[in-house]
C-alpha cells in the first residue's frame, strides 16, 4: 500500500512539473510559467525534478514484489528530499521578489510540493516498517 502511494506521489510530481507553477501579473497582463519554462531559462537545477521522479518510477515499477524494498525506499527518500529542497528554493525565490511584476504560486506547485513530502514520509514508513514473519 505504501509503495503504491509513493509511486502515485512521484507520478503527480512528474506531471505537475509540466503544469503552471507561477502566475505573473503586471498591470492587466497575466502569464504563467511551468517548471519546464523555469528550468529552461533561469533555474537549470529544476531539471532534476523530472529526472529524479522518473528514476523513482522506474525503480518502483521494475522492482519485483519479493525483492528487498530498502533500495526503493532509499531512492525515494533521496529523490523526494532533493525535489522538496529545489521546490522550496523556488518558493522562497518567488516570495522574495517584489516590484512591479507580481508573482504567485499556483495550486499545481503546492500539489507537487506536498506530493514530494508525501514521498519522503511513505518512504520512511516503508524503510522503518518491520517485516512480518511468514
Amino acid at each position: 500500500m505504501l509503495r503504491r502511494i509513493n509511486i502515485s506521489a512521484a507520478s503527480i510530481v512528474f506531471v505537475c512539473f509540466f503544469l503552471p507553477w507561477e502566475q505573473l501579473s503586471c498591470g492587466g497582463a497575466k502569464d504563467t510559467l511551468n517548471g519546464l519554462d523555469l528550468a529552461r531559462h533561469d533555474h537549470p537545477l529544476l531539471w532534476l525534478v523530472p529526472l529524479l521522479m522518473l528514476a523513482v518510477l522506474v525503480v518502483g515499477l521494475v522492482r519485483r514484489r519479493g525483492e528487498n524494498i530498502r533500495s526503493f525506499s532509499i531512492v525515494s527518500i533521496v529523490s523526494g528530499g532533493v525535489v522538496a529542497y529545489l521546490m522550496n528554493d523556488e518558493r522562497l525565490r518567488v516570495h522574495n521578489e517584489s516590484g512591479i511584476i507580481s508573482a504567485q504560486l499556483t495550486g499545481w506547485f503546492w500539489l507537487a510540493l506536498l506530493s514530494s513530502l508525501a514521498m519522503i514520509i511513505t518512504s520512511l514508513a516503508m524503510l522503518l516498517k518491520r517485516r512480518r514473519a511468514p
